[in-house]
């Protein structure tokens, strides 16, 4: 299987993973603290910050604006690229302000949030208009963000994603 291919079914097993898994954790751990056996989602106002935090991401990307996505992501942030190599805050600030990736245009599909004390995780899908060393990426995308409330604020820490392959 191709680096590229294995990175892919990771991403996407990763990004299952936590769908299927991020809910039932929940449920057990609210049980485990004797509290309903259906585990709320969270605040309310929490789960409208991240929402909003996650359209700020994209705005951010396509306005270049560094300074707000330095912001966004926490300063240990990570996240694992297709080639199969960890990707840092740094590098991804870099490539937008060098331009070696430029996200032109996005449109979010719905964002799942799910907040268990300080701690977060947002799901959903992405359409793009991206370029990344000069090639078009565009395409539909899936990702899963994990956020911690850091000093009584939101920063995502980690994040997976994967394409979505048409069938081609």
């Amino acid at each position: 299987m191709e680096k590229s291919t294995f990175t892919r079914w990771f991403a996407v097993g990763l990004l299952a993973t936590g769908v299927l898994l991020w809910p039932s954790l929940s449920v057990s751990g609210a049980a485990a603290m004797g509290k309903a056996k259906s585990a709320p989602a969270g605040d309310p106002t929490d789960i409208a910050t991240i929402k909003q935090l996650e359209q700020d991401m994209g705005n951010a990307m396509v306005a270049v604006d560094i300074d707000k996505l330095n912001q966004i992501f926490a300063d240990d942030w990570a996240t694992i690229g297709e080639s199969g190599k960890i990707i840092t805050k740094e590098r991804v600030l870099n490539d937008f302000k060098s331009g070696k990736d430029k996200l032109v245009s996005f449109e979010q599909g719905p964002i799942y949030v799910q907040v268990v004390g300080d701690v977060a995780v947002a799901h959903g899908s992405v359409t793009e208009k991206r370029t990344r060393d000069g090639k078009d990426t565009s395409g539909e995308s899936l990702w899963m963000d994990l956020l911690e409330k850091r000093v009584g604020k939101w920063v995502v820490v980690r994040s997976a994603g994967a394409s979505v392959e048409s069938g081609k």
